[in-house]
């Protein structure tokens, strides 16, 4: 008796139907199990956070990470038979901010009719009260009524308030990443005084910032990242350093500057307490502000001015670098004192027992490492110290990543790390995501890196002409950032460039490197590298290649500054900084301004690097231009630098 051969059933709507159907029962049926263990779920609860933290997965918040199934997650972790430490699941970054408009904003039609703009029942257009669920979040002084309307507003879409450009220039391939958005810390911003607060901030009209978890106004983050020999490390910095400075926050103990102390007397007057009326910007205090700005002529501001000139054989006398602005002295913040010094002395000795060379005598800016105990408990810390940490921290646990994976172009060694007497290899920090660092062989680049981040002390965004805030710039090698003061017009600098040709960073080196050796261009390298401040570059760490940050701290007035921008040294190695600040000037948003300064470097360089810009505007954008020489004080340089890209014979002369 033949068989008849027939072909494979295919998969049918039926069929699928039908496996839905199971799943359901299935489910069910675990869930009717599980009903009666309830006094066991508190000890499965660490199960299933590690089953949610799987590389693939990410967690919103603790609600989302709810076990599902239990018998699921048992069985995972019996398969297992040695479960991976636990780790803290954290979300993904905020790429956005959150805002409250008021109502009007949305229809800003002023022929529409008056009344309700919706065609929902009346009974479903009341205000939210208590017992109808949760709030939206609304900044204290303001009623939670339907005057106001919570918006999220992603950053990059906010072209009249940020605004970032990359380009590849000749490049085969970029190697520059940027990030921009808000992380989760409690707010770094000086108190400001009752008064202000009550009568100026919190009756503006103007969009207001929502307040972050932490209950503080949110904190805005941006950074700027150039790699070199590839870009592992550029995109480790992008996707996990605000996750670092988060943790090095929570692990600190790290408090808002913002909260009154324990015990302090509060008022019992409801008139105090009550929310104010919002009122129209024109009278909240911002156009005043701008009003009353003391703006300079173009004498005094053209003494200060730093622009290249041009000398008799048309070569263009370059200027060097202005010194960068004095920033404020560090604060002492609320923390927990005895666990930020141990944090502290931990990754000391870890740097020196797992690196050595120049870490044997390692004694990071902001940190209490010192061998007195006098001199380490009068030292106060503050965020400075919390953000070298997340810097310092970051760097090790690349490196120590990279030192335990295979070397691809020495075969014979692949096996052991580098220096192995003396790196260990042996992973003890996950990154704060919670997934792998590089690629699968051992990466030898490394990236430079500033950040910049803004506190303010009301709930009024930092781009308001009336608003008052706190800039706090971390910076580790050639990457720059930038301030526009209105008032001049100047580029105020906040970086200096880490190069060995350097005065402070020649000495922090002489004492490990026998001798700097100079290139074809005249430029001083230590092994092979120009900057002397770097993530990653592992085969130069016990040289001093380190990634201590140069931290500062600039108190941002009412309509004091402009705007800010932050560049990779495409852009910077290209262009004077009077001649970007003046670029961007000339734009009418920020997200313009970044364009027209990438566009412009990459025209006229000549080594066609990697070119990266982001511009953020501040109080004082709406009169950018009428400070000092405006952006005509550079125009004569920009218009030559053109002339000279376009000229045929550049490249014989």
């Amino acid at each position: 008796m033949s068989l008849r051969r027939t072909g494979p059933k295919r998969w049918s709507l039926k069929d699928t139907y039908g496996f839905i159907a199971s799943f359901c029962e299935a489910q069910a049926r675990t869930g009717a199990t599980s009903s009666h263990t309830a006094g066991h779920r508190r000890s499965l609860q660490p199960s299933a956070r590690s089953f949610h933290q799987q590389p693939h997965v990410r967690c919103r918040s603790k609600h989302n990470s709810e076990p599902a199934a239990p018998s699921t997650a048992t069985s995972l972790v019996k398969s297992q038979p040695s479960p991976l430490p636990p780790h803290t699941t954290r979300r993904g970054f905020h790429t956005y901010f959150v805002t409250h408009l008021p109502s009007s904003s949305l229809h800003p039609d002023s022929r529409t009719p008056p009344g309700l703009h919706h065609h929902l029942p009346r009974s479903a257009a009341a205000p939210h009260s208590s017992g109808s669920g949760a709030a939206p979040v609304t900044p204290p002084h303001l009623p939670a009524n339907r005057d106001l309307t919570v918006v999220r507003i992603p950053l990059r879409s906010a072209k009249h308030h940020f605004g970032a450009t990359d380009s590849r220039g000749s490049r085969p391939y970029n190697e520059d990443t940027n990030q921009a958005g808000t992380i989760d810390m409690p707010a770094f911003a000086k108190r400001a005084p009752i008064s202000l607060v009550r009568n100026a901030m919190k009756k503006s009209g103007e969009g207001t910032s929502a307040d972050s978890p932490y209950g503080d106004p949110q904190i805005f983050y941006f950074g700027v990242f150039d790699g070199h020999g590839g870009s592992q490390c550029s995109d480790f910095l992008r996707e996990e350093l605000h996750g670092y400075i988060e943790e090095a926050a929570a692990e600190f103990g790290l408090k808002s500057s913002l909260r009154r102390k324990t015990g302090a007397k509060t008022t019992s007057n409801p008139k105090e307490n009550a929310p104010l009326p919002l009122i129209p910007d024109s009278r909240a205090g911002g156009r005043r502000k701008l009003d009353d700005l003391d703006m300079k002529g173009s004498t005094e501001a053209q003494a200060q001015a730093d622009i290249p000139e041009i000398n008799k054989r048309g070569v263009i006398n370059e200027v060097e670098h202005a010194t960068t602005v004095e920033g404020e002295p560090p604060s002492p913040a609320k923390l927990c004192r005895d666990r930020a010094l141990k944090l502290q002395k931990d990754l000391v000795h870890e740097y020196k027992s797992t690196i050595g060379g120049y870490f044997r005598r390692f004694n990071p800016p902001h940190f209490n490492v010192s061998q007195s105990a006098d001199t380490a408990s009068d030292t106060p810390i503050g965020v400075e110290a919390v953000l070298t940490y997340a810097f310092l921290r970051a760097d090790l646990d690349f490196v120590t990543a990279q030192a335990r994976k295979r070397d691809p172009d020495d075969p014979y060694v692949s096996d052991a790390a580098l220096n192995t007497d003396e790196i260990l290899g042996k992973p003890h920090h996950l990154p704060p995501s919670g997934h792998g660092i590089g690629g699968p062989t051992r990466f030898k680049g490394g990236s430079t890196a500033s950040i910049a981040l803004i506190s303010t002390p009301t709930p009024a965004p930092f781009w308001h002409p009336a608003a008052s805030s706190t800039l706090l710039v971390g910076h580790v090698g050639d990457t720059r950032v930038l301030l526009c003061e209105t008032a001049t017009g100047l580029a105020k600098p906040l970086t200096w460039d880490h190069h060995p040709s350097s005065p402070g960073e020649s000495h922090r080196l002489r004492r490990f490197a026998t001798s700097f050796i100079t290139d074809s261009f005249g430029e001083e390298r230590i092994q092979g590298l120009a900057n002397t401040r770097s993530f990653g570059d592992m085969g130069s760490k016990r040289l001093g290649v380190s990634a201590e940050p140069e931290i500062t701290r600039i108190e941002l007035g009412p309509a004091q500054y402009s705007f800010l921008v932050l560049m990779s040294d495409g852009v910077s190695g290209t262009l004077s900084d009077q001649e970007i600040v003046d670029i961007a000037k000339e734009a009418k948003t920020p997200e313009q301004a970044s364009k027209d300064v990438v566009a412009f470097a990459t025209e006229v360089s000549n080594n066609g690097d990697n070119a990266t810009c982001l511009v953020v505007r501040l109080g004082g954008w709406e009169r950018r231009s009428e400070g000092g020489l405006g952006s005509l004080g550079t125009k004569e340089i920009r218009d030559y630098r053109r002339d000279e890209a376009l000229d045929p014979r550049r490249g014989r002369r």
